[in-house]
């Protein structure tokens, strides 16, 4: 592995890819080692991979494994992780070894550093880099076009288990279906300023939301309007200004589509809109269009979904 082409590092866990994967290996121009547990599985899994190495660490903490991938990095110019909860543990760690500036959060990265968002979450700032460094990508963000062909992996033999100082991991808990992450949720369903009108006030529709959310093991998210408005916290906001997400599944109820929120929606593999307004942005973006009162339809999936909510 010896040459200054950029590459992809990810994390595998019993053969599971981290989320953003596809994402980061385009992002390195299909390069990517893969490091963990049952990685020429994962291997097989990647849409957007040129080249593959593979080497099979087990598990570690991150401060040892960056201690042991680090040999296999040192000539490459830029490494790149998505910013998965594995990523942003191991690439401060990978930055410490290889003796290198890390970017976090970037947008996209560039021969000479990367487009970051910034600590507010609000703002886009160009970092400049004149030498070697480290990045995480923020998945869910740039998309990646699949190749037509398998890609070409290489099996590395495993490196030593030299043990250094770093915090000892007594479990990994994995988050149940709907509370997880917003940016990690394969399921979403999301409120808009729709919802709380009619009988419903804005903190009713929310809680019955969430009864929603449970039943279909979905997140709850919501846009700018109805954070502002107190409905919910700022934590829950999608869009540009709020948290950006790429679900396999997006409900939106009452949800116009201004241009802020659709920009931080990523590219949902099925997008259902329930909006009164048939000329709307969400109901042009949806693959089903259901238009209607989102409270009453809200209200009426509770009912058929969730045993505790009211009926009449």
């Amino acid at each position: 592995m010896n040459d200054t082409e950029p590459i992809a590092v990810l994390l595998v866990r019993g053969g599971t890819l981290p989320h953003g994967a596809d994402e980061a290996v385009a992002e390195a121009g299909g390069l990517v080692l893969l490091a963990g547990e049952d990685t020429k599985a994962a291997a097989g899994l990647l849409t957007t991979a040129t080249r593959v190495w593979t080497v099979e660490t087990g598990t570690r903490p991150p401060g040892p494994l960056a201690t042991a991938l680090a040999p296999l990095l040192t000539d490459r110019r830029i490494v790149l992780l998505p910013a998965s909860p594995d990523g942003r543990d191991l690439a401060p760690r990978l930055a410490v070894a290889l003796d290198r500036p890390l970017l976090a959060s970037a947008l996209a990265v560039h021969s000479g550093g990367a487009d970051l968002i910034g600590a507010d979450g609000r703002t886009l700032m160009d970092a400049a880099v004149l030498g070697p460094f480290v990045a995480t990508l923020e998945p869910g963000l740039r998309g990646a076009e699949a190749l037509p062909e398998s890609p070409e992996i290489i099996e590395l033999p495993p490196p030593d288990r030299s043990v250094g100082p770093d915090a000892e991991q007594s479990a990994l808990l994995t988050a149940p279906p709907g509370q997880e992450q917003l940016d990690q949720a394969a399921r979403i369903v999301a409120a808009g300023a729709g919802l709380g009108t009619g009988e419903l006030t804005g903190q009713a529709a929310i809680a019955l939301l969430e009864q929603v959310g449970t039943a279909l093991g979905a997140a709850v998210g919501a846009t700018r309007v109805v954070t502002d408005a107190g409905w919910t916290g700022e934590e829950r906001q999608i869009g540009t200004t709020g948290v950006v997400v790429s679900p396999e599944l997006y409900l939106a109820f009452g949800i116009s589509g201004a241009a802020q929120h659709v920009g931080g929606l990523g590219r949902p593999a099925h997008l259902v809109s329930v909006n009164t307004d048939p000329h709307c942005p969400m109901t042009a973006l949806a693959d089903l269009a259901v238009v209607a009162d989102a409270p009453t339809v809200l209200a009426e999936l509770a009912r058929r979904l969730t045993p505790e909510a009211p009926r009449d």
